[in-house]
Parts: C-alpha cells; sequence; structure tokens
C-alpha cells in the first residue's frame, strides 16, 4: 500500500461536510455480521449513538466555525479551485454536503456556470442568505434533501466538491454519500471529484500521563474502584486538544494566556501550539493501513482489514496507537494536499489514539505487527467498529492480542 504522491502542503483547507450519508449498510457475510453484533456488546454501554445528532448537530452555526476558522482545511480548497479556473471555467458543478456553501462559493469564483450545493441540516437556510449577500444567487443553487433524494435539473454535473473527511477519516461515512453522487451525476468521461486522493496512517506512541489520567484514573476514584468504567474508557478512541506541554510548564497560567489571546484576537495563534499527540511522543515509523482513490473506489472499500508492521526510532514504552490520514487533489497541474500528522499544523481533524490495554516497551530493531480492521457500526452505520491485534514479541515485552473500539 502506498502513500500519496508528492504534494504541495496547502495552508489550510475549509468547508462544511454534514450531508446525510446513505443509509443503507455496506453488506457483511454472517461470520463477520456475527464478530461485528459480539464487537458491539462489548463497546457498547447504551444505544446512544452518533446517528441520534448527527444532523442537528451540523445545524448549528458553532460546528461550522470550527471548519471555517480551520485554515489548513479552508485554503486547500480554496487554493485547488481557484488556482485551477481552467477546470472549472463554464462548468456544472455538484456541493456535496454543502454546509454554509463556502465551496459553492469558491467554485463560482473558479468560474463555474452553476453549483448545485445539497445538504439536508438546516444550515442551508443560512447557506441560502450567505449565497445571497454575497451576490451568488444566480449561480448557486441550494437544495435541502438527503443526496439519494435529490433529483438534479441537469443530466450530469462536471465536478463534485466536498468536504466529507470525518475522525480517522471515515466517521461519521459520508464518503458513501459522495460516491453515490459521483455514480449517478458525475459525467462519466472527464468528470472530476475535489479531492480524489486520500490516505489513513497508524504509527505508536509514548503517552503515559495521558493514559494515567484517561484510563487509570478509573483504578482509584476517591478510594473506590472504578475500573469498570475505566474498561469503556478504554475501547472509546481519543479526539481532543491538548497544550503542547510548553504551555503546561510555561510561566504564565493557561486560562489567563487563553483570555489575553481572545481579547487580542490572536486565537489564531494558538494553532501551532494546540495538539492531540506531540511529534516527541512518537515512538514508531507510521505505516498506511488504507488507500482511496475517490474516482475508482466502491463502498464496501470502506470496510477494510489491513496489516501493518511498526518498527521503533528509539527505546520506549508504547502506550496507544494514532492514526491519520492525508487528502490530496492530484488531478489538478499542480497537486495539492494536506495532512494532519503529528508534524503537521494542527486541524481540526486532530489524531485519534487507541490506548492499548498494556504498554509495551520496544527498542530499536524490534518489531510490532498487527492487523487493523473496520466496518460501519450495525446500529448506526455513521459510527464505526474498530479492532486493533497486533503482536510484539520484544526484549523486555510480549503481547498478543486484540482490542475492539467504538468511535461514535
Amino acid at each position: 500500500m502506498s502513500s500519496l504522491p508528492p504534494i504541495d502542503k496547502g495552508t489550510s483547507d475549509d468547508n462544511d461536510a454534514e450531508e446525510c450519508s446513505n443509509d443503507e449498510k455496506i453488506p457483511e457475510d454472517t461470520n463477520n455480521a456475527q464478530e461485528s453484533t459480539k464487537q458491539e456488546e462489548e463497546t457498547q454501554g447504551d444505544t446512544q449513538t452518533s446517528k441520534d445528532y448527527y444532523f442537528d448537530s451540523y445545524s448549528h452555526h458553532g460546528i461550522h466555525e470550527e471548519m471555517l476558522k480551520d485554515e489548513v482545511r479552508t485554503r486547500t480548497y480554496q487554493m485547488a479551485m481557484l488556482n485551477n479556473k481552467h477546470l472549472f471555467e463554464g462548468k456544472i458543478v455538484l456541493d456535496v454536503g454543502c454546509g454554509t456553501g463556502i465551496l459553492s462559493m469558491f467554485a463560482v469564483q473558479a468560474g463555474a456556470s452553476h453549483v448545485y450545493g445539497v445538504d439536508c441540516s438546516s444550515i442551508i437556510d443560512h447557506a441560502s442568505r450567505i449565497v445571497e449577500t454575497n451576490g451568488f444567487g444566480d449561480k448557486i443553487t441550494l437544495i435541502k434533501a438527503k443526496m439519494e433524494d435529490v433529483e438534479l435539473p441537469v443530466p450530469y454535473v462536471d465536478i463534485i466538491v466536498s468536504e466529507w473527511m470525518g475522525y480517522f477519516l471515515l466517521y461519521e461515512s459520508m464518503l458513501n454519500t459522495v460516491l453515490y453522487a459521483r455514480d449517478k451525476w458525475l459525467k462519466k468521461d472527464g468528470g472530476v471529484v475535489f479531492p480524489d486522493q486520500a490516505v489513513l496512517y497508524i504509527c505508536a506512541i509514548e503517552d503515559e500521563q495521558m493514559k494515567k489520567e484517561r484510563i487509570d484514573f478509573w483504578n482509584d476514584v476517591y478510594g473506590f474502584d472504578m475500573s469498570a468504567l475505566g474498561e469503556v474508557a478504554l475501547k472509546e478512541p481519543v479526539v481532543d486538544v491538548r497544550f503542547c506541554h510548553f504551555f503546561i510548564f510555561h510561566i504564565i497560567p493557561t486560562v489567563i494566556l487563553l483570555r489575553v489571546l481572545v481579547v487580542l484576537h490572536l486565537t489564531p495563534f494558538l494553532c501551532g501550539f494546540f495538539k492531540v499527540v506531540e511529534p516527541r511522543a512518537v515512538v514508531t515509523n507510521a505505516a498506511p493501513i488504507l488507500s482511496i482513490d475517490i474516482m475508482k473506489c466502491k463502498a464496501e472499500d470502506l470496510s477494510f482489514s489491513s496489516s501493518f508492521q511498526l518498527r521503533p526510532i528509539r527505546n520506549d514504552k508504547v502506550h496507544a496507537f494514532v492514526s491519520y490520514f492525508e487528502c490530496a487533489f492530484t488531478r489538478i497541474d499542480k497537486p495539492l494536499g494536506f495532512s494532519t500528522s503529528p508534524w503537521s499544523t494542527y486541524t481540526h481533524w486532530k489524531q485519534t489514539i487507541f490506548y492499548m490495554t498494556e504498554a509495551i516497551y520496544v527498542q530499536e530493531g524490534e518489531e510490532l505487527v498487527g492487523t487493523v480492521t473496520c466496518k460501519p457500526n450495525q446500529r448506526n452505520e455513521r459510527d464505526l467498529n474498530i479492532s486493533i491485534s497486533y503482536k510484539f514479541e520484544g526484549q523486555h515485552s510480549k503481547y498478543d492480542g486484540t482490542t475492539n473500539y467504538m468511535l461514535r
């Protein structure tokens, strides 16, 4: 499995992806279904899933503010489109999960003759006003509906744009909807999807302090053993933000610093210091576990099982696996893309952390091998059932087992 070709990293990519995804579940054979059901029983503490609040969550302006302020995200889309006006000039564009309409407006600026933006969230009501306010009312048609229920007034579109990526790349299953739109509406000869390539990676990290705070904390809570909740916490991948150690140990208290930056309108300054995973925490190389060509892939390809081999770059303890992804626009004159890796500029996707049941001590020259399996949850295809099986036989540690996770 190869990584993306060398690309110029955009300073940012932004759009509002809150499309109504395909309700059809990916077919599974009987054995996989039984295995998935067993895993869900292990990982589900209750029946509440993202399906219950998915659409409503994208109706609130706050989530769009976060995405729009993610300059890695937004600027990359903007550059990919505006720097390739020859691809958009006079073309019909479909914006899948249009949100506030930012990508639709970029498309018109790039020369599109007309853009159809589809979204089933009520944010599209505000997007209509935004489009009119900015003078694009005659060039952009917004449709409030599920993509699967839409009938466009044109036989095909020349370009599909969408910001469909979620945590762990596939969370919320919006790519399924993009693939549906591609198969039904994209011009068969010469049609383009923006972006068209994505790769998901895995590596291993040292994270003893945070594992103590998030998982081991439950072993002794004011003298009580609450490890039952620790087992639940372990099976929920972590996607959140923490300050780099620079701020943790800085003489200026973090709360005061935050207030000052907000008052002075300098919050973008924080992006360089917000991390989920600091680069120095990474203990191994990164291995690709999923490569997607969005022009060719099928919905069933998004349920995958992939082996990996990780090699330590130093002697250290390993407490967790970490995943991140890269996306690229390769069907343009100068390929462009972005990464959500620990070494890259902060994005709202951050990285996804999977804590191990027990830490292992690794040394240079040893090898950690394993398999990642991912499939949509049976109760709600927007959630993901993820299993990581790994085997390690080192000088100081040995492990052979599987941990099941649910990303919801």
